[in-house]
């Protein structure tokens, strides 16, 4: 039964039904006769993104942070970067066919405060403004134009700070304990962009494995909460979310432990919101 006739059938029916990667062949079934017909939907997957260039050599620094103060509240600073062996606002070459959302701007800097949304970075500098007598945690790195993070060495930096009530910024300890770092999903996929969903997050500071730290990530749809579904990753690389329904969707990473309990510390579990649909306007 075609897709076309499924959705006939189901007069009134809400949810937009997702294709699958192109390498995934799962498909909608149905049961029933025509009266009665139910959608079985395909489950929430994850599959990995197929193999992205290489930028072995690139690499991203902090070359110096500059802090003042704004008001008796707030304080301003400055991150300076240094990018060598990767070019920024170029189109990653695979970009064609990896089918998901790009960046028209092209490659670019993930700026993460406190492991809140990004910010893209297309000139290697940035100014935010934080409140007096705060500490945070900025981590960096250096995406392809589709948001898939480099990871190899070299291409990413944490740096840890505090602001003093003089608007002082001073560098703090360099964390040692294992974290994760949100990136994809982010903001609003509609269209094409909802088929191919980028699930992308840094590992700092720990390797993931079978027997060593884990990330879970949980999956979810306000719509279909039925479906939400809970991964754990043992291997860090991107992958794509397929089979999502259109609505507003959540992503929880945790970061475990061998024995899969939630790692103590900073950063260590984060969630974000988004959201798909066919088109515009977003509902």
């Amino acid at each position: 039964m075609s897709r076309k006739h499924i959705l006939a059938t189901l007069a009134g029916a809400t949810l937009l039904l997702l294709n699958a990667s192109c390498n995934n062949s799962n498909t909608e079934k149905t049961t029933g006769n025509a009266e009665t017909a139910k959608v079985i939907l395909p489950g929430i997957s994850i599959v990995p993104v197929g193999n992205s260039p290489e930028f072995n050599d690139a690499q991203l620094i902090l070359k110096n942070t500059t802090s003042n103060k704004r008001d008796k509240d707030s304080t301003d600073v400055v991150f300076n970067f240094d990018v060598k062996n990767y070019e920024l606002k170029m189109q990653t070459p695979d970009t064609g066919s990896k089918l998901c959302n790009n960046s028209a701007q092209g490659q670019h800097i993930h700026f993460i405060l406190d492991n809140q949304p990004y910010k893209a970075l297309y000139e290697p500098t940035n100014k935010i403004t934080v409140a007096n007598n705060t500490e945070h945690y900025l981590m960096a790195f250096l995406s392809r134009s589709y948001h898939e993070s480099i990871k190899t060495k070299g291409a990413a930096i944490v740096f840890h700070f505090s602001v003093d009530a003089n608007g002082k910024l001073q560098k703090m300890e360099t964390p040692t304990t294992p974290m994760v770092f949100y990136s994809r999903p982010k903001g609003d996929y509609m269209g094409k962009d909802t088929t191919n969903v980028l699930l992308d997050f840094y590992v700092w500071n720990g390797t993931l494995a079978a027997d060593g730290h884990k990330v879970t990530a949980k999956i979810s749809n306000e719509n279909t909460p039925a479906r939400d579904t809970t991964f754990t990753i043992t291997d860090w690389k991107p992958y794509f979310i397929n089979h999502l329904m259109t609505g507003k969707c959540h992503v929880t990473l945790t970061l475990t432990d061998k024995d899969g309990k939630p790692v103590d510390g900073p950063n260590t579990t984060v969630t974000r919101h988004f959201q798909l649909a066919a088109q515009e306007p977003l509902k």
